[in-house]
């Protein structure tokens, strides 16, 4: 078990709930850039993710300024092969377990998997299930892939179960960069209390209150990039409005539940 990924299971057990701050290298430069590190310096994150789902400027320039400039894990989450960098602290080795185009359930694997299994960086296999959003995403578009409808939450599970049983270490639940509409709140709930391995979920979160419904819903880890994309100076108030909560609940852990009758 790597340190990373150690780290988030260390969490979870403490019932610690985790906040991700997403950044898109193609987006994030000049005073955006300024601003998120500005504000990344004043508060800590539990992680930073660089990805995006068409990224054509490398990724290495800026997790080294991150890995300088701020005191949080960088973690990297790739959508293509061009995107893959050994500074991260750790991968996200992902596969599109939603949707049915092999170049995204393994082809872009095949792809890298030497160079990352080469550049020794600490890996965590994941399944990326792309759910419905209130308009057609990036990750939908570049990926061509059909999101899982909103309300077929037993989709969802199905889909997580053998993500899980596939030996995947995390599943992530995603709306897509600038959804509009969150992950429901149902169907990370029926996700969450029928699988055994960290949830995430990104994707249409604007407001502390969502992404506190979302943490009471069984998300372990919340990812947010659109909201500080437009709203750098935000990232304090949600790192302390998920710490509040942590610490409300630490005492309490999320009861799991077994599959519903």
């Amino acid at each position: 078990m790597g340190e990373i990924f150690k780290l988030i299971m260390q969490n979870r057990e403490a019932g610690k709930k985790m906040l991700a701050v997403l950044m898109n290298p193609d987006k994030c430069h000049g005073a955006l850039l300024a601003s998120t590190i500005a504000a990344l310096k004043t508060t800590d994150p539990d992680f930073i993710i660089i990805g995006g789902s068409l990224t054509a400027t490398t990724t290495e320039s800026l997790i080294d300024l991150l890995k300088e400039e701020t005191h949080t894990k960088v973690i990297l989450f790739p959508g293509h092969t061009n995107q893959v960098s050994s500074n991260a602290d750790a991968l996200l080795f992902m596969s599109l377990i939603s949707g049915r185009n092999p170049e995204y359930l393994i082809g872009q694997q095949v792809h890298s998997a030497i160079k990352i299994k080469r550049s020794g960086t600490e890996v965590i296999p994941m399944g990326y299930i792309l759910v419905e959003g209130e308009k057609k995403t990036s990750v939908e578009y570049i990926s061509n892939t059909q999101p899982i409808p909103r309300d077929k939450k037993e989709i969802a599970l199905a889909t997580a179960c053998a993500g899980e049983l596939l030996g995947m270490d995390l599943i992530y639940l995603e709306a897509g960069s600038g959804s509009g509409l969150p992950v429901p709140y149902d169907m990370i709930q029926y996700v969450s209390q029928n699988i055994s391995c960290p949830l995430i979920v990104g994707g249409g979160i604007t407001t502390t209150e969502q992404m506190l419904d979302t943490f009471k819903a069984g998300a372990d880890l919340v990812v947010i990039g659109t909201q500080f994309e437009q709203h750098p100076e935000q990232i304090p108030d949600f790192v302390k409005a998920a710490a509040s909560y942590s610490s409300e609940k630490a005492a309490t852990k999320t009861e799991r539940t077994k599959f519903p009758a």
